[in-house]
């Protein structure tokens, strides 16, 4: 039974997992800088991880790449990540100052090499996004149908609360082309 890890765990302490974050807070087991994983690895040994957490981590980095690269590394075949974001065209992706970086639905497949078939930016994972569950406000689509909510999603501001994506790592690392690309399924979840 492989290890579960939660990356940039911050003060949510996860227990029975290895609570992983770049301040050594308390319940904090493991410190690392998730910005320079380029230069310095997360000390953990290879396919070790079966299980990643990463609640509103993503947005705050400005090496991503790296990161993914480094938990594909240390995750086991078929491991799972829950990567929670807020949705990039929601006020909560701007108005935090220590966000760098905007995520949409469309941004997960970058973390698997199948994208790379039109240019080689280094990175070497592979993480296939499985699923992206967009939390979208009740009261403000109720008789709506899917489509058109998809439709408000993509062409109106504040319409997503929170994503939240299932990738699984995949290895061997597959060939970045286009034919093997994979659509994620998006799920609108009411809240």
């Amino acid at each position: 039974m492989g290890k579960k890890l939660n990356v940039g765990c911050g003060r949510n302490i996860q227990a029975g997992w290895i609570n992983l974050d770049a301040a050594a807070l308390p319940g904090v087991d493991v410190v690392a800088d998730l910005d320079q994983c380029a230069q310095k690895p997360l000390p953990l040994g290879d396919n070790e991880v079966e299980e990643f957490l990463l609640s509103h981590v993503l947005e705050h980095l400005r090496h991503p790449l790296p990161l993914m690269q480094e938990l594909h590394r240390i995750a086991q075949p078929n491991a799972l990540a829950i990567v929670r974001v807020p949705y990039g065209s929601t006020d909560e992706a701007f108005e935090d100052p220590t966000h760098v970086r905007q995520y949409f639905h469309g941004s997960f497949g970058y973390f698997s090499q199948p994208f790379y078939w039109r240019a080689d930016y280094g990175f070497r994972g592979d993480w296939q996004p499985e699923k992206i569950h967009l939390m979208v406000p009740q009261n403000e689509n109720v008789g709506l149908s899917p489509q058109a909510v998809m439709q408000k999603i993509l062409t109106l501001r504040n319409q997503v609360r929170e994503m939240v994506v299932e990738l699984r790592a995949i290895k061997p690392v597959r060939e970045p082309r286009a034919e093997l690309q994979r659509a994620p399924e998006v799920e609108l979840v009411l809240v």
